[in-house]
This record gives structure tokens, C-alpha cells and sequence, in this order.
């Protein structure tokens, strides 16, 4: 379990991601980018919070800011959930969650008394010099990608 802060360097990743590709962290040093954690595609909540991103992709470019989700489905799954929804963010695959280890969000989780191990819904603005810059942990979808968006316009 990681206890990241703001100011601290956010873990570098490379995965697999939509579109037969590959995403790393490290590439897009000297830009912001939104690394947002979520459960599942095609799940009410993160349908919801991947079209926030989407309709408010235009105003993140225009401040150079790219958004990236990451969730333990795969690339296939990805490229199903984007095609479905027209969604204009990227999408990893940490099958693994080793990914999701690194930045404290695979947490144990309880639903109708029974524990497991899932991703916990967080964001994380990375800024340009690839430092944390700010962090949303337990998001509650409504309004997030706007508070996000606003948090990129301060930096």
C-alpha cells in the first residue's frame, strides 16, 4: 500500500492500452496529465465519470493536459467500452494492478458483508515536472471532472 502525497514523484507506468497501444507515464514529462483510477468499464459510476472526462476533453487539451483511466479490464474490454460510450480518453489495462498498487487505490472493499481486493475510485494530477500535484481519493462522480479540470487551470 502506498501513502502518495502531493509533491511526491507520481510512480512511472507502462501498459497496454485502447487502441492496440501502450501508455508510460514518464512520455509526457513536461505536460500535466489526469491518471484517474476506476473499478470497471461499463459500470454505472465509471460510465458516468469516463463521459465527464469525454465531454470535457476539449478544455483539458486546450490546457495541454492529458487525461488517462486506468482499471484492471483489458485493452479488448477498453476498445468495447470506448466504442460503446464514444469515449475520447485513454484507457490502460493494469491486469495486474500493479499499477493501481503503486498509487495506494487496490484497497480491500466490503459489499453486503463480503471482503475482496478492487480498485478504489481516485484521481491523481500528475503536473508537468512529473510530481503529484493534487489527489482525489473515494471520488464521488458528480462534478469530479470539472473540480479536476479546475485543478489543471491552477497549475
Amino acid at each position: 500500500m502506498s501513502d502518495l502525497a502531493i509533491g511526491d514523484a507520481a510512480p512511472d507506468f507502462d501498459l497496454e492500452a485502447d487502441g492496440d497501444s501502450r501508455f508510460t507515464l514518464s512520455d509526457l514529462k513536461g505536460k500535466p496529465v489526469v491518471v484517474y483510477f476506476y473499478p470497471k468499464d461499463n459500470t454505472p459510476g465509471c460510465t458516468k465519470e469516463a463521459i465527464a472526462f469525454t465531454d470535457n476533453i476539449d478544455a483539458f487539451k486546450d490546457l495541454g493536459a492529458t487525461i488517462f483511466g486506468i482499471s484492471p479490464d483489458s485493452a479488448r474490454k477498453h476498445d468495447n467500452f470506448i466504442a460503446k460510450h464514444n469515449l475520447a480518453v485513454r484507457l490502460g489495462a493494469d491486469t495486474d494492478n500493479a499499477t493501481a498498487e503503486a498509487y495506494g487505490v487496490w484497497v480491500e472493499k466490503s459489499m453486503y458483508g463480503k471482503k475482496y481486493m478492487g480498485v478504489e475510485r481516485a484521481t491523481f494530477l500528475v503536473d508537468a515536472d512529473g510530481k503529484i500535484a493534487q489527489i482525489w481519493r473515494k471520488v464521488k462522480v458528480p462534478g469530479h471532472a470539472e473540480a479536476v479540470l479546475e485543478a489543471v487551470k491552477a497549475l
